[in-house]
């Protein structure tokens, strides 16, 4: 495979030593610095792999339209304008955009998804996610995938940490609290708060290496595939 990078923070340059130690090529690597390249390039790569920030969106965007590359996408705290344009990318290429790359949170989402409507009518729900202290943002962008998957209908309001005397918790809120430190590569949390008894879920990451296995995984089944807008779960499970 034949990879063209954008973003050479942490997350790129292990995504590129990966990709080479596996034999797969590295077309080109742009950072925010050099990004204005793109605008002078035909297509070089079978996937476009974008780990960067979201002031990146354009250029990529118009290299993709322009080139019929497939995209795979890893940037977070997109706007909600920034997100529909990502995904009207999908009438040019297949397009594939996760906040999290590893297995574990893939099926972490879809059991979210299958037990969250049964728990919620009695339980109070919520999510905890903790990241190193050089993360610029917050809530992460897998937390809000969580968030998703527990009420994709948007009935409950999330509530972003609690001060003072806030008042008693609301039977129709979602607590999201994100904890920044360390070197902490992520945890997540989702707890079901019941009478008389407590659900949580967690998932905890080691190292970036399980993003970057589980993203060059999927930029492999990319390429081949209709146009149109992926993620994980329709790949991984069919849908």
């Amino acid at each position: 495979m034949k990879y063209l990078l954008i973003g050479r923070g942490k997350m790129g340059r292990l995504i590129q030593e990966t990709a080479q130690a596996a034999g797969d090529e590295i077309a080109a690597a742009f950072g925010s610095r050099d990004l204005d390249r793109l605008s002078k390039l035909g297509k070089l790569a079978d996937v476009v792999i974008d780990f960067s920030r979201p002031d990146a969106l354009a250029e990529v965007a118009s290299y993709v339209r322009r080139t019929g590359t497939p995209l795979l996408s890893g940037t977070t705290g997109y706007s909600a304008a920034q997100m529909t344009h990502l995904e009207a990318l999908g009438t040019a290429a297949p397009v594939l955009w996760s906040a999290n790359y590893s297995l574990g949170i893939a099926v972490f989402v879809r059991a979210l998804q299958t037990i969250s409507d049964v728990l919620k009518p009695d339980f109070d729900v919520e999510l905890t996610e903790v990241h190193h202290s050089q993360k610029a943002d917050a809530p992460s962008g897998t937390a809000k995938l969580l968030l998703n998957a527990i009420d994709p209908q948007h009935t409950l309001t999330p509530v972003y940490g609690r001060e003072g005397n806030c008042g008693k918790r609301g039977r129709k809120e979602v607590g999201v609290h994100a904890l920044r430190g360390g070197t902490a590569a992520g945890t997540h949390s989702v707890h079901f708060f019941g009478p008389e008894e407590e659900l949580e879920f967690i998932h905890r990451a080691a190292s970036r290496q399980i993003f970057v296995n589980g993203a060059l995984h999927m930029a492999r089944m990319l390429p081949g595939r209709p146009n149109g807008v992926y993620d994980l779960q329709k790949i991984l499970f069919g849908e």
